[in-house]
This record gives C-alpha cells, structure tokens and sequence, in this order.
C-alpha cells in the first residue's frame, strides 16, 4: 500500500488527512504517477455550440477543424470527443485537450494557424457559437483515480505511469487528501467570476476572469470493452442514479456552488457515439464540491450504487481527475454562446454593461 501522493510531492503535513494513518480501504484502486520533470499541465475544453439540428454539419466541421490545428507545432499530447445537450437544450460538441507543457500550449494558442481562426470575424457571422475553457494546474493541485491499471483517459494518459494500490479512497475527504496542496493548504477561493470583455446577454465575445482555487472535475465511465453482464449493471444500475445527479447539478447547479456541469458522451470526428460518458464539473470550490458529494442526495445515490458494484467489476473503466488552479492559469472565452453557457451564467457583469 502507497499514498497516491508521489514520493517527491510529499512534505511535512501542518493539515491532517481525513483518515487515521493504520487506514487499510476495503478494495484497490489506483492514481496515475510522472517522471519528476512534470511540474504543470494544461487541461484544454473547446466547444462548438448550436440550436438547431440542421447547424450539425457545419458544427462537426468546425470541430474537425480544431482537432486538424492539433497537428501544428506544439499540438497536444491527447484529446477526446464528445456531445451533450446543455441546460438550455443547445447542442455543444467539444475537443477536450491535454499538454505536458504550458509553454507548448502557449505557443500552440498563439500560432498563426489558430489564433488567427479564433479572432476571425467569421467567428462571428457563421451562426454557431464557440468557447475554449482552460485550466493550467500545477502538479500538487491535482490528483487522479482509477479502478483500472493501463491505457488511462484524460490526465493519466499524459503522465504516463500507474501507482501501486493507493491508501487514499473510499471515505469522505479521499478526494482532497490525493492532491498534494492539501498537505499544507486549505485550497480556498479567492474573488468572485467577474465578466471582464463582452455582454453575455448580447452575445458576440465574451471574456470571463476565473479566480484561484476554482475545481474542474472530470469523472468518467468507459464499457466499451465491457461484456453483457457489466453493460447492464452499468447502464440499468449506475446510469440512472448518475444521470439524476448529472441533471441536478446542470439545472440547479448555482445552489450547491457549481458553476457548471456537462454529462458529455464521447463521440468519433464523424459526431458518432461511442460507449464511454463523462461529467466535466467547474466549481467554486473543493470544499462545496465535498459537500455536494458527501450529502447530497443524487450524489449519496451515485456512492452507494458505486460501493455495490465496484468489487465485481472487470471491463467497466471508472475514474477520475481532480484539479484546483491559480486564477492566472485560467482562460474563459465565449463567442455568440447563450448567456447560460459554461462560466457565463454565474459571472458579474459590471455594472453600466
């Protein structure tokens, strides 16, 4: 048994864990582990957005486009697909992206090829909306879970290695007690989201400022693989107490402290869907995330369906990802989207605006 904080990302605690330290969980899981070299990444959303089903063409197009300027210098280490219907029932296909170098990201966004595209004012008259959302951690403010050793998704696959069976999971607080900020800090956040370019409500561009702290969850389930067996017991039994609680959180989010929250499918470039989901969830913080999670109804419902499954499972991928960031290491954008869309909805707009 190891602790899924990685030897060199281990100091002196001045915040307990949640747990006593003789803690022995009653299954194994696992967290994904980086060469030293890694200091931070950059988790990239980029959205395309439409109303109407008859706009999907020119949307599918759109995304193949961002997917293509990947290929230029500097591209993305991976990226993923996927579609969801968000809570003004608008269509929104997203490329989400991963880099092991901020400085690579950096010079990627501010390449001619896709600067140029995002600034176009073609942007602006082709009917569709766009945003790209963008995190940069550094590596002690986030942490990863796996039931499942090999071939990770999202962060892991940038990483690169697997721990061995980790003490921290299954109690309450696990979630914080994997990132290594948490040895000494209360990761708490600072300001409010601010609108700072552009009027959400009359659409065009709109730029959002984040603030420190904010965390972004992405918790996925993958039976691609899966046999008849464990396809049922995902899709008769953890997918209607996940979807409920999926729901609450996109519709009524704004109570419980997520600004906002998309239960994406993942998709291939021809807009097919393929048999893995995922919840992508910003919120004002860890500690409103922790509260949700531990009390709330939805999610109590997720938990104990979890709890009931998890020891059976062979083929049935679940895990996640776990980050909080620097407000300077955050970029929200939005072009012609509805006023609702991403970190919108829960912005400040000056006043005079």
């Amino acid at each position: 048994m190891e602790s899924a904080i990685d030897t060199h990302l281990q100091c002196p605690r001045t915040l307990s864990r949640r747990v006593a330290d003789d803690y022995q969980p009653p299954f194994p899981m696992f967290v994904a582990r980086a060469d030293q070299s890694l200091q931070q990444v950059v988790m990239a959303y980029f959205g395309v957005q439409y109303a109407e089903d008859s706009q999907r063409p020119k949307a599918l197009a759109a995304l193949r486009h961002i997917v293509e300027s990947f290929d230029l210098a500097d591209g993305p280490v991976r990226h993923d697909l996927t579609d969801h219907i968000d809570n003004r029932h608008h269509h929104n296909l997203m490329v989400v992206a991963y880099w092991a170098d901020p400085a690579a990201y950096c010079r990627w966004l501010r390449s001619d090829g896709v600067d140029g595209w995002w600034n176009s004012d073609e942007r602006l008259t082709e009917g569709l909306g766009y945003f790209r959302e963008i995190v940069a951690p550094r590596v002690e403010q986030f942490e990863t879970l796996y039931a499942f050793t090999e071939d990770f998704p999202g962060i892991g696959g940038v990483m690169g290695t697997c721990s061995g069976d980790v003490s921290e999971h299954a109690y309450w607080g696990s979630m914080r007690d994997r990132i290594p900020l948490s040895q000494t800090d209360w990761m708490q956040p600072k300001d409010e989201l601010a609108v700072v370019s552009g009027d959400p409500s009359q659409g065009g561009r709109v730029i959002v400022r984040g603030h420190d702290n904010i965390a972004l969850i992405r918790s996925g389930q993958d039976w691609r693989s899966a046999g008849e067996a464990e396809r049922g017991l995902y899709l008769d039994e953890i997918l209607p107490s996940l979807e409920a609680g999926m729901d609450f959180l996109r519709d009524n989010g704004e109570t419980v402290g997520c600004y906002s929250n998309r239960f994406v499918r993942s998709i291939d470039l021809d807009g097919n869907e393929l048999d893995e989901s995922y919840n992508i969830g910003h919120w004002r913080s860890l500690d409103q995330l922790e509260r949700w999670a531990e009390s709330h109804p939805t999610h109590l419902r997720i938990f104990v369906t979890f709890f009931k499954v998890v020891a059976g499972l062979e083929k049935l991928r679940l895990y996640h990802e776990v980050s909080v960031s620097d407000g300077k290491d955050q970029l929200f954008e939005y072009i012609n989207c509805h006023p609702l869309t991403g970190m919108m909805r829960d912005a400040v707009v000056p006043s005079g605006v």
